[in-house]
């Protein structure tokens, strides 16, 4: 049994990108870890991901019922659980989100750190292995309540098909829904969840929102929740330019930078 890998999961072809500077900016904290990439079987441009020494790990969603499928579609998990906080990309897909659950099924690691696909490390994270099933960071963004939330773009298993096995039980029971998909649902599988510091997942709105969290030195994490470093036109420019420019900078080669300060003063 291989001791530990990262994941992440491209849920789609617009996600291919993202994976690309993860894998990226794993290579420059000098993790030697293994990332497995999570993603569609047949998906074309996966090659790209091999080449940057990623494993590919083939995925469908979840076996559910159509019911289930049929709640959680975009149109419906957008219309009852509508986003207030931030816009979420066309090409955001609730459904797949699930997939993300495939972790617990790769029984030949003893630990794996899950981490989004649009997000980038900006140091080691390697101690994270250490850490037990099932631990995430806290959902801080714009409010100190989201301190009482975990968010599921990064967090710690240990993966066990008789795990995964309960969670499908309890996933697709009659009327579920699941408001944040895979992130409501990890939350109350887990509910005495592990909390990993906030800096092993730090979202990009805290740097414009809550800029007395921005402490570059000890983040881990930068993860772009909400919109894409990636996107055209991207609709919040103007607050999180340094941001899109240092994932770009990643994406091209660069090295991470040994400061980023927010320009914004906490209140």
């Amino acid at each position: 049994m291989a001791e530990a890998a990262y994941a992440t999961l491209v849920a789609n072809a617009d996600y291919l990108i993202g994976a690309r500077a993860l894998a990226r900016s794993l290579r420059l904290t000098g993790s030697a870890a293994p990332l497995l990439v999570l993603a569609p079987a047949g998906l074309a441009g996966l090659d790209e991901l091999e080449g940057e020494g990623a494993e590919i790990v083939p995925v469908k969603p979840p076996e559910v019922s159509e019911a289930f499928r049929e709640r959680h579609t975009r149109e419906k998990q957008h219309a009852a659980a509508p986003f207030t906080r931030g816009d979420k990309p066309a090409f955001h897909d609730p459904l797949m989100n699930f997939a993300k659950l495939r972790v617990w099924e790769l029984e030949g690691y003893e630990r794996i750190v899950f981490v989004d696909a649009d997000a980038i490390f900006l140091k080691n994270c390697d101690r994270l292995f250490g850490y037990p099933e099932f631990s995430a960071a806290p959902n801080v963004y714009d409010a100190l309540d989201g301190f009482h939330r975990l968010n599921s773009g990064v967090f710690v298993a240990r993966p066990d098909k008789r795990s995964y096995a309960a969670m499908l039980a309890e996933l697709d029971r009659p009327q579920a829904f699941w408001p944040r998909t895979d992130q409501t649902f990890l939350q109350s599988f887990f509910p005495d969840w592990h909390g990993l510091p906030y800096t092993y997942n730090v979202l990009q709105y805290v740097y414009f929102r809550l800029p007395g969290l921005w402490h570059w030195p000890a983040m881990k994490i930068l993860h772009y929740q909400y919109e894409k470093p990636w996107q055209e036109d991207h609709p919040r420019r103007a607050e999180l330019a340094p941001l899109i420019d240092l994932w770009w900078s990643v994406l091209e080669g660069g090295a991470l930078p040994e400061s980023l300060d927010t320009p914004h003063k906490a209140a």
